[in-house]
């Protein structure tokens, strides 16, 4: 089992044809992916209010996808509204915030607020998380005692630092996508981090799910944590239903 906690459904600023869910289906398939936990692309560069809401009309399409609620943190008051309307459906299971696109730096009052926000919610937080940001991520995790974050692309080129912040946090988790990975990156994250606080991610449709996938069969984890990080600490994390538990319901239901 396959479980991408970092995917986007929608159209990008590049000519690629990423925008139908059809399109999205056959990428996962490609990649051996079961699930996806995805951001409106819309939400995320341009409109988190219009683009929430058109990611609520897909999710309903399709169970290969489960949403993330996007937030602005200079915008609190929709996000409060977005909350209110769109988390009753269930199709929502986190929420996600880009520091640059937003223009809130990690260590921002209004990036404590949003994470606080979410926190209440009882919703984990996906963040762009780049450089020593991460370090910053962590300390709000220390901060709010309710906080679940998942440190995107797991620090990117400051992988070294996410090491640090995992290790100040066990409700800090880190997930690999990067456009262009460090040989050794993945290996060596894992060698010093609790394997519970790893997950898998890939980007898509932003990136090919093929980059990250290469680069953690790679890495040459151990079956247990190459199991905990691809799908286990996901469904731990966000409350999912595995396909021993569909097989369980069915068999309840027959008997």
């Amino acid at each position: 089992m396959i479980v991408d906690v970092h995917a986007h459904w929608g159209p990008w600023f590049f000519a690629m044809d990423v925008g139908r869910v059809e399109t999205s289906i056959a990428v996962m398939d490609r990649a051996g992916i079961d699930l996806q936990i995805v951001s409106s692309s819309e939400a995320v560069i341009y409109d988190p209010a219009a683009g929430n809401r058109r990611m609520a009309e897909v999710l309903a399409t399709t169970d290969r996808m489960l949403g993330y609620l996007v937030i602005n943190p200079r915008e609190l008051a929709q996000a409060e509204r977005d909350l209110a309307e769109l988390l009753p459906s269930g199709r929502f299971v986190g929420v996600k915030i880009h520091t640059d696109y937003t223009g809130t730096p990690m260590s921002s009052p209004r990036m404590r607020d949003a994470l606080a926000l979410a926190a209440g919610h009882g919703l984990p937080v996906l963040v762009h998380a780049w450089d020593t940001a991460v370090l910053d991520l962590a300390a709000h995790c220390v901060a709010i005692s309710e906080l679940r974050a998942i440190a995107g692309h797991m620090g990117g080129s400051g992988w070294r630092h996410a090491i640090e912040a995992a290790a100040a946090c066990p409700r800090l988790y880190l997930e690999p996508c990067f456009s262009h990975f460090e040989a050794g990156r993945v290996a060596a994250v894992a060698s010093e981090v609790d394997p519970r606080q790893l997950l898998f991610g890939t980007d898509a449709t932003l990136i090919d799910p093929a980059v990250a996938l290469g680069a953690v069969r790679a890495a040459a984890l151990p079956a247990e944590v190459l199991d905990q990080m691809m799908w286990r600490n996901a469904v731990q994390l966000f409350g999912l239903a595995t396909p021993a538990d569909d097989k369980e319901e069915a068999s309840a239901d027959r008997g």
